[in-house]
Formats: C-alpha cells, sequence, structure tokens
C-alpha cells in the first residue's frame, strides 16, 4: 500500500462504528504479530503463600501415597515446579530414596528444613508403610491450615482493637463538645441561680 492509500484505509477503519474495534482492525493490520504472553513456569511463592502451598503438597503427598507411588515418585511428583528450601530438601531425599540409602540417611536433607522436618521424623518411623506416612502428611496439612486460620483471626481481631483507637479519638472530643459540656453548662446555670 501506498502512504495515502494507508491512510484512507485507516480513516475509513476508524469511522466505522466503535472505536475499539478501529483500533484493534488498525492493530491487525499494520503491527507485527505477537505471541501470546504466558507466566513463566516455576514462580516464587510470595511468603504468605508458602504456608498454603505446603499445606496442599503434604495433601498431593498424602493422595500420591494412597494411590500406591513408591515415597520417592510421590515426593517427586509434589515437588516438581516447586521453589524454595522445603522443595529442595524433600528433591534431595527422593533422590538418595531412589538410591536405596536408609532411612535415617534419606530423610536427612529434609530433617534439616523447618517447613519438612516434622515429616522427616514420620517418614524414618514408617520407613515401610506408606498410608501411616500418607496419614501424618494428612495431619500435617490440616496443621497448617489450622495455623493459618488462627493467624488470619489473630490478625483480625487486633485490627478491630486498633480501629478502636481512632475512632476513640475522632468521637470522644465530639461527644464532650456535644453532649456533656451543654449539660454541664446547663447545670451550672441552674446552680448559679439559686
Amino acid at each position: 500500500m501506498t502512504g495515502a492509500s494507508t491512510a484512507l484505509a485507516g480513516l475509513a477503519l476508524l469511522v466505522l462504528p466503535g472505536q475499539a474495534a478501529a483500533r484493534a482492525r488498525l492493530d491487525h493490520l499494520f503491527l507485527p504479530a505477537r505471541p501470546p504472553f504466558r507466566l513463566p513456569v516455576r514462580l516464587r511463592p510470595r511468603a504468605k503463600s508458602e504456608e498454603f502451598s505446603l499445606a496442599a503438597t503434604w495433601d498431593l503427598f498424602a493422595a500420591c501415597l494412597r494411590a500406591g507411588l513408591p515415597v520417592p515418585a510421590a515426593i517427586s511428583a509434589v515437588t516438581d515446579g516447586l521453589v524454595g528450601p522445603e522443595a529442595d530438601a524433600l528433591r534431595a531425599t527422593a533422590g538418595l530414596l531412589s538410591l536405596g540409602a536408609g532411612p535415617a540417611e534419606a530423610w536427612a536433607p529434609a530433617r534439616a528444613g523447618p517447613g519438612t522436618a516434622e515429616l522427616a521424623r514420620a517418614a524414618q518411623r514408617t520407613a515401610r508403610s506408606g498410608s501411616a506416612l500418607a496419614a501424618v502428611a494428612e495431619e500435617l496439612a490440616v496443621q497448617l491450615r489450622t495455623s493459618m486460620a488462627d493467624k488470619a483471626e489473630a490478625k483480625a481481631q487486633r485490627a478491630g482493637v486498633l480501629i478502636a483507637g481512632p475512632l476513640a479519638l475522632c468521637f470522644l472530643p465530639a461527644f464532650l463538645c456535644l453532649g456533656v459540656v451543654p449539660v454541664v453548662i446547663g447545670l451550672a446555670g441552674r446552680l448559679t441561680v439559686f
């Protein structure tokens, strides 16, 4: 297209109903095609969602064990795509278990992490029984969720207390000026008359 015909085509598209539709048609005609936006596969979870992620990991781990996966395969399945120290410790444990290390040696990396220590201790106790380990993983998920609910409730209660201070600072002077002071002045006027 030449410059004049391009301008004429652009003007014709703008005259048609809907500016948003015209803009889309112009972009489609003159801008190069862009690939669709995709989020990166591995995102670092925020600190608040790490507990949610860990609870979901324990639930998924328990489901994998109940489905019959061996412990190393279950660990690999639940840590695929996760990042962080807990995931790294669990991957190291899965690798050691796959190589045939004993329970104490294999679960040592997970025992060192604060988020995985309790599971590692339980896994050492139940080295032969996957179903018992699944029950422990489910209990850990329940404990994490209960802890998060308690923390959220404590924050909500603290917010209620903190809100009362500014409200008192705003309403107490108004109450004194409009409610108490006129009554005191009225009573003082009556007492001075007698």
